[in-house]
C-alpha cells in the first residue's frame, strides 16, 4: 500500500510508503536524519508548560531543601539517598527498594491505561531536546526545511557560523545538565565547593565531568530520537504493557479512511477526512506514521494530534481524527473504559504504595545497633572484671540533635566505656565507633551470656538493645 504525499518542497519524501522498517534508518542500514517540523497547538502548549516547571525543579531541585536537607540526593558513594527530605541509609535499603518497585509499577500501571505519557510528557530526555535543544536549533538555523535546504546545498559561511553557534550552545547546555545530575549524586554544597576550588585541585572529577558532558551532548546533537528507539527499553517494554483499551495517541481510521487528496464532487462521500497531507509526519520527532497503528517508536508527544487538528480546522471538518483514544474505542464507537489488567495493576499499586508509605512512617527515629565486634576474645582485667570490644553504629532520621546515654541492664552489675563518639548526635548524623562492656565474671554465665543495653536521651527510652557477651564461666 502506498501513498501519495501534498507536503510542499519534497519535505517528507522518505516518509510517503508504508512504514516496513525503522523510521530514522534507511534500508542499507544509514541514518535517516529526522527533520521535524515545529509543532503548534493546544496541546504542544500544555507540554510546554509541563517542561518549563519540571525544567525549574530539576535545575532549582538541588537548591531547596526539606528540614535541613536537599529534596533528592542519590550519593551512591556513601551510600545514603534522600527523597524529599527523608532519608534513607543502607538499613533502609529495603524500603528504598520497595519505593522503586512502586515507582517502576506506576510507570506500568499508567502506561497500561494512558500509554507513554512518561516519555511523551515528563521523560527528561523528551523534555530536553524538543524543550530546549530543538528550540535552540529552530532558533538558530531555522525551520525544518530550511535546516533541509541548508544541509542538502554546499557549505557556506552562513550554514557554518549558524551549526557552529549551534554546537557551541549545545556542550555549554550539556556541560551545564551533567553538572545538575552531578549536584543531585554529591550535594550542591560539595559541588559548588568544587566549582569554587582551582581546577587543578580536581582535575579527575574535571575529567569525568567533561567526559559526562560530551556523553549528554552526543546524545542531544546526534543520537537524539535513537535513544528512545534504539537505547531505552521503555519502549520495547510497552509492547507487553499496551493493549486495544490503552487510551493513547490513536489515529480515527474508520472516519479517516479511505484517504486522499480533497476532492470535490461524489467522490468527496467516498473518502474519509485524512486528506493525506502528512503533516503528522513531518511533525513527528522519531519520524513515523501514527497512521500506521501504535508503533515502539511512538512517544505519545502529542505532535501529530496538534497538526491534524489545525488542518482539519483548515478544511472545515471535526478536529479528532488523531487524539487520545483507545483502538477498541475507535472499533466499537464505544466510551473509552478500563481493562481488567488495569484494574489489577491499581489494587496491586494500592497495596505496595500503601505499605511502603506505612513502613517509611513507622520507621524509628533513632536506630541503634551494637554488635561484638568479631575476631577478639574476652578480656580478664585488673579486678577480675572480663570485658568485652563491640562496634557502635547509631543513626539520627530527625533533624534534631540528641545527646545519648547508655546503660547495663543485664546482668546486673556491668558497665560501658565508649572508646570513641557514642552519645552527640548530629540532626541527620551517623556514628560508627566502639565501646568495651565489662562484667563482673559472676555474671558470665555461659560462653554467651545475653546483654540488655538501655539506650535513652534525656531520660526517656529510645531503644533497648539486646547483644551477646562472649566468655568464659568460672568454674
Amino acid at each position: 500500500m502506498t501513498t501519495q504525499s501534498t507536503a510542499p518542497l519534497g519535505f517528507d519524501e522518505d516518509h510517503d510508503t508504508f512504514r516496513n522498517e525503522l523510521a530514522s534508518v534507511h534500508t542499507d542500514g544509514r541514518r535517516k536524519w529526522v527533520y521535524a517540523r515545529k509543532p503548534s497547538g493546544r496541546f504542544y502548549n500544555a507540554r510546554t508548560y509541563v517542561s518549563y516547571v519540571l525544567l525549574a525543579l530539576l535545575f532549582l531541585g538541588p537548591l531547596v531543601k526539606l528540614h535541613g536537607q536537599p529534596i533528592l540526593l542519590l550519593n551512591i558513594l556513601e551510600r545514603k539517598f534522600i527523597v524529599f527530605g527523608i532519608v534513607f541509609w543502607p538499613q533502609d535499603f529495603y524500603l528504598l527498594v520497595l519505593c522503586v518497585l512502586t515507582g517502576f509499577l506506576t510507570i506500568a500501571l499508567v502506561t497500561s491505561a494512558v500509554g507513554r505519557i512518561w516519555c511523551g510528557w515528563l521523560c527528561p530526555q523528551t523534555i530536553f531536546l524538543e524543550m530546549l535543544f530543538r528550540k535552540i536549533e529552530w532558533l538558530i538555523e531555522g525551520s525544518a526545511q530550511q535546516q533541509v535546504r541548508r544541509d542538502k546545498a554546499p557549505l557556506t559561511f552562513d550554514t557554518a557560523w549558524r551549526k557552529g553557534l549551534k554546537h557551541v550552545i549545545f556542550f555549554g547546555l550539556s556541560f551545564l545538565i551533567a553538572n545538575v545530575f552531578l549536584s543531585y549524586i554529591i550535594s550542591f554544597d560539595a559541588l559548588w565547593k568544587i566549582v569554587t576550588d582551582p581546577p587543578r585541585e580536581h582535575l579527575a572529577g574535571l575529567f569525568a565531568i567533561t567526559v559526562f558532558s560530551f556523553v549528554f551532548y552526543a546524545v542531544f546533537a546526534r543520537f537524539r530520537e535513537q535513544a528512545c528507539t534504539l537505547a531505552c527499553p521503555y519502549g520495547r517494554v510497552m509492547g507487553a504493557l499496551v493493549d486495544q483499551n490503552t487510551i493513547t495517541i490513536t489515529y480515527d481510521r474508520s472516519r479517516g479512511e479511505p484517504r486522499g487528496k480533497m476532492v470535490r464532487g461524489a467522490q468527496e462521500a467516498a473518502r474519509g477526512d485524512c486528506i493525506d497531507c502528512g503533516q503528522c509526519v513531518t511533525v513527528c520527532p522519531t519520524g513515523i506514521d501514527i497512521r500506521n497503528g501504535i508503533q515502539l517508536e511512538c512517544v505519545a508527544c502529542t505532535a501529530c494530534a496538534d497538526a491534524c487538528d489545525d488542518v482539519m480546522a483548515r478544511v472545515s471538518k471535526p478536529t479528532g481524527l488523531i487524539r487520545y483514544t483507545s483502538e477498541e474505542a475507535v472499533r466499537t464507537k464505544q466510551p473509552n473504559r478500563l481493562s481488567w489488567r488495569v484494574k489489577a495493576y491499581a489494587v496491586v499499586w494500592l497495596i505496595m504504595f500503601s505499605t511502603a508509605a506505612t513502613l517509611i512512617a513507622r520507621r524509628p527515629a533513632m536506630d541503634v545497633l551494637i554488635l561484638r565486634q568479631p575476631g577478639t576474645l574476652q578480656t580478664t582485667l585488673d579486678n577480675g572484671d572480663v570485658s568485652n570490644f563491640y562496634n557502635v553504629q547509631v543513626i539520627n532520621r530527625t533533624n534534631t540533635p540528641f545527646t545519648l546515654q547508655y546503660r547495663v541492664v543485664e546482668p546486673a552489675g556491668g558497665s560501658i566505656t565508649p572508646l570513641g563518639p557514642i552519645g552527640d548526635m548530629a540532626p541527620y548524623g551517623i556514628i560508627q565507633s566502639r565501646l568495651l562492656l565489662r562484667l563482673p565474671s559472676t555474671a558470665v554465665k555461659g560462653t554467651s551470656t545475653p546483654v540488655r543495653i538501655e539506650v535513652t536521651q534525656g531520660g526517656q527510652l529510645v531503644e533497648m538493645v539486646e547483644t551477646s557477651f562472649l566468655g568464659i564461666p568460672n568454674q
